[in-house]
Formats: structure tokens, C-alpha cells, sequence
């Protein structure tokens, strides 16, 4: 079993900036990936960024990209969400997760996940 809890979410104005942070715990794996999804009211939840533990490589949603940087510190078991310039439409809950592999794109795809932090970006 895995358990991830995020944090750092909050309330922010457009255009501020705001880290998250996930704190992983648990059996721990050599070979996965951790994303970052979100979802807004009304809305499916979707991949924000996602990032390999074997060789870094990162992925980005592109209404997220060159503002969002996502990270990780395997000792520490820990995942970062970087982001900067926020949008209204950032607005939404932020879920950390964890698939087996990466490239996986669906929610179906990953294992474990965080309670969420709710992102909120006023104009």
C-alpha cells in the first residue's frame, strides 16, 4: 500500500503562484511515475503533468505548459508541483497520483492517490 498526501494548495490571484507538494509513504517502487490531475466543477478530472521516476522525463498538459513545473525528490519520496502565471482556470482540485508506468494519461491508469488540495485562482 502506498499513501500520498498533498498539500500546499490555497487561495491565490491571477497571475500569483503556488507549490504543491506530495508526500509519499508506504512500499515503495524503483520504476513508476507520479502525475499531478486536477479537476474543476462540472468537469473530468485530467492530467496536469507527469513525470518518470527511471530517467526524469516529464510530461505537460499544454494549457499548463512553460507555467507548471512539476518535480521529484525520490529520497524523500517526495513529488512538486511548481506553478506560476495562474489562470481562473487553474481553479480546480489537484490530486497527486501514481502509475506503474509512464505515459499513462487516464485516471484509470493510476494506482494510488491523495485525498487532493482544491487550487483556487481569483481574477
Amino acid at each position: 500500500q502506498v499513501q500520498l498526501v498533498e498539500s500546499g494548495g490555497g487561495l491565490v490571484q491571477a497571475g500569483g503562484s503556488l507549490r504543491l507538494s506530495c508526500a509519499a509513504s508506504g512500499r515503495t517502487f524503483s520504476s513508476y511515475a507520479m502525475g499531478w490531475f486536477r479537476q474543476a466543477p462540472g468537469k473530468e478530472r485530467e492530467l496536469v503533468t507527469c513525470i518518470s521516476s527511471t530517467d526524469g522525463r516529464t510530461w505537460y498538459r499544454g494549457s499548463v505548459k512553460g507555467r507548471f513545473t512539476i518535480s521529484s525528490d525520490s529520497a524523500k519520496n517526495m513529488v512538486y508541483l511548481n506553478m506560476n502565471s495562474l489562470k481562473p482556470e487553474d481553479t480546480a482540485h489537484y490530486y497527486c497520483a501514481r502509475s506503474r508506468w509512464f505515459g499513462a494519461t487516464t485516471e484509470l491508469d493510476y494506482d494510488y492517490w491523495g485525498q487532493g488540495t482544491q487550487v483556487t485562482v481569483s481574477s
